[in-house]
């Protein structure tokens, strides 16, 4: 899968010390202008539906379980690559130095229609919901909340530049009437 964007926290100076490494999986579902995002209210941002691999969970099964769990996604098909987004962030906790987190995302089809949604309780007391926002609102959304909240997430930096490379890769018309619109 190609390689969208190597980051660095801006807390880590160097990436010496002990490397835990997980994988996600991540999924990019649009009709029209509209995304299927998640949005969680402690962190008030949007996110790509997805999460962690089980062990030995291939990204494929992991991204068709994440988002049935997360958003009620029904007949999850035509999944193709979309890129890797790589990251290495602080962990904080006594056993590694270092999270080194890998985001496979892909793009799918889903049903219209969602189903029931099988959160975690840690994603039930974040407020986390799905739904269908239109991408340029998510984004401006989102780098509202990056320039102006307490509250953000270390995963907003990921998810608004994925938006960013959906509307220059998968919607570029819309992209070029926006951008002439703000002139």
């Amino acid at each position: 899968m190609r390689l969208l964007q190597s980051s660095v926290h801006p807390e880590l100076t160097n990436l010496d010390g002990t490397l835990f490494h997980r994988k996600a999986a991540r999924g990019i579902i649009l009709k029209g202008e509209e995304i299927l995002m998640v949005y969680t209210a402690r962190y008030h941002d949007y996110t790509l539906p997805g999460g962690g691999l089980d062990d030995g969970e291939d990204a494929v099964g992991g991204l068709i379980r994440e988002l049935q769990e997360e958003t009620g996604a029904r007949n999850i098909r035509d999944i193709r690559e979309f890129g890797l987004y790589e990251e290495y962030r602080p962990w904080y906790k006594p056993d590694f130095d270092i999270m080194h987190m890998e985001s496979y995302c892909y793009v799918c089809t889903i049903d219209d229609e969602l189903g029931e949604t099988r959160l975690e309780d840690y994603e039930v007391s974040n407020g986390m919901k799905p739904v269908w926002i239109n991408i340029f609102d998510a984004i401006a959304h989102n780098e509202h909340t990056m320039a102006n909240s307490e509250k953000k997430g270390m995963s907003i930096e990921r998810e608004t530049f994925l938006l960013k490379r959906i509307v220059e890769e998968l919607l570029p018309e819309a992209s070029e009437t926006v951008l002439q619109a703000a002139s």
